[in-house]
């Protein structure tokens, strides 16, 4: 019996007022576009009618603008998890039009499947081929569409010609088992396989639409001043660390988050000789990843996703097998699990929005209040790595802002899982130090000088104790901002 195929318009009838939805992808790669496009303007039809229609959104992560920016201008989701990155959702989110829950990227594919949040009607899953059979082999991007495609009553394949289908076999598809039956996950290097190349689904629930669009991704800033002082620093703290045999000489996998920071420090990590060549096992693999891959520099990366710009993306085309034998695409329970992170050693690198003196950092929300993006797999990595980093530019809105601040305004990682972080001032290595000692070398190593005697008064107004804070001063940056729009204006 053949597969049904439809056209975007029609798989989109398919879907109804709320229904739960489920998008394949990590990041704007895999992510279905031409289906979630034909929902908006359905959605759009729907309410010029009278009709109310919205729905609930299952990701792998962040998507492109043809899912989070077209549903949310199109006013049709009721609620979004886990993580984004679109203006146009982050500001129905902010403007409290959706309902938005932030979790840690490694346990979503597990909650929908302990059915916390409720049922998985449909899923739309990029694929670069489907079989009659039911094996549908994503693009690239996984995320949690195993999960997904298990759970939906309606599977819809977007069949994406742009994608070769010999990307088969860079996937690794496994699934973990759920309580009582769970085991150790079976990874023991970066480089372990355990599971299919495809996602098997019963044919009767697939539909198939057909489909020839590019990624939705686009390039990086290339390096400035600043981050390619941070990537700089990054690099010279691991020499002093293998120096003194507190990284191996082999040295240990790596995991970075997405962004132009990451990209800067993967550069200055490639261009000191005194790094070995490395392994990555990280959740987003970026542009400067598949250039070291080439140089050599990294000798094999594992991840959710390739999150590449769309000429990166066709050099990896271009050498499709050499980039198989070296590059392998997991969900998000195999790539962002902390059991794995742990036993694998890795040092793991994210960005901070803002780091508070003691050692808290926040990555989500702007003055406490309003989300950025979401926690990711930040967390996911940090607690759990052997070394954990945060970055940070010391200032941003041309000064104006301090990223390093009396206390956060939001806490997404704590102080005690916080061990090093880096700005294009130097490096406030926290491991061992009391609180007073690790805001002494934040300040000094980390703070841009403008905001130093700031942060050192607040610090010898602190109370007495193990953690000198100042309740009454504490958000002082904060509320300076807001009157003021400078951060230079606090009174402490």
């Amino acid at each position: 019996m053949a597969l049904t195929r439809m056209t975007p318009s029609e798989a989109a009838k398919l879907i109804k007022n709320g229904d739960n939805v489920g998008f394949s992808g990590f990041t704007h790669a895999g992510c279905p576009k031409a289906v979630p496009r034909a929902l908006a303007t359905l959605a759009e039809a729907e309410h010029a009618a009278g009709r109310e229609f919205k729905i609930g959104m299952f990701t792998g992560a962040s998507t492109g603008d043809s899912i989070d920016g077209a549903l949310a201008r199109a006013q049709a989701v009721s609620f979004r998890t886990p993580y984004q990155t679109t203006s146009d959702m982050r500001n129905a989110i902010n403007n409290q039009q959706v309902a938005y829950f932030d979790v840690h990227l490694s346990t979503l594919a597990q909650d929908l499947r302990y059915g916390f949040y409720g049922p998985v009607d449909v899923a739309i899953i990029e694929a670069c081929d489907v079989t009659e059979d039911g094996q549908i082999v994503p693009t690239v991007g996984v995320g949690i569409s195993p999960t997904l495609c298990k759970l939906a009553k309606k599977v819809i394949v977007e069949l994406n010609t742009w994608h070769p289908k010999e990307l088969r076999g860079i996937h690794d598809l496994t699934q973990i088992a759920d309580p009582p039956h769970r085991q150790d996950s079976g990874v023991t290097g970066v480089r372990d396989r355990l599971g299919a190349d495809h996602i098997a689904v019963d044919p009767s629930k697939i539909v198939v639409v057909e489909v020839n669009e590019p990624n939705e991704g686009s390039g990086f800033a290339p390096v400035d001043e600043v981050t390619r002082k941070i990537g700089e620093n990054v690099a010279a703290f691991f020499v002093t660390e293998m120096k003194a045999g507190r990284i191996p000489e082999s040295f240990l996998p790596i995991q970075s988050g997405v962004g132009n920071i990451a990209n800067a420090v993967l550069a200055a990590l490639a261009d000191n000789p005194a790094i070995p060549d490395l392994e990555v096992y990280t959740e987003v693999i970026q542009d400067a990843v598949i250039d070291m891959l080439e140089s050599g520099r990294v000798k094999f990366a594992s991840g959710s996703s390739l999150t590449v710009s769309n000429p990166t993306m066709d050099r990896i085309y271009a050498k499709l097998p050499f980039f198989k034998e070296r590059v392998m695409l997991r969900t998000t329970e195999f790539s962002n699990n902390p059991e794995i992170v742990r036993r694998l050693g890795i040092i793991a690198m994210n960005t901070a929005l803002e780091a508070d003196i003691f050692g808290n950092v926040n990555s989500t929300n702007v003055m406490g209040s309003k989300i950025m993006n979401g926690v990711g797999g930040s967390g996911d990595f940090t607690r759990a790595a052997y070394l954990s980093i945060f970055l940070s530019p010391s200032t941003a809105k041309g000064g104006k802002i301090s990223a390093f601040v009396p206390m956060v305004s939001h806490v997404d990682h704590n102080e005690h899982d916080v061990k090093v972080i880096i700005s294009e001032y130097g490096v406030a290595d926290l491991r061992g130090k009391s609180p007073r000692q690790r805001a002494e070398a934040i300040i000094e190593n980390c703070v841009h000088p403008d905001y130093r005697p700031l942060l050192r008064a607040y610090l010898d107004s602190g109370a007495k104790g193990q953690t000198p804070v100042n309740l009454d001063t504490a958000f002082a940056f904060h509320k300076a901002f807001i009157a003021t729009g400078d951060m230079h204006n606090a009174e402490l």
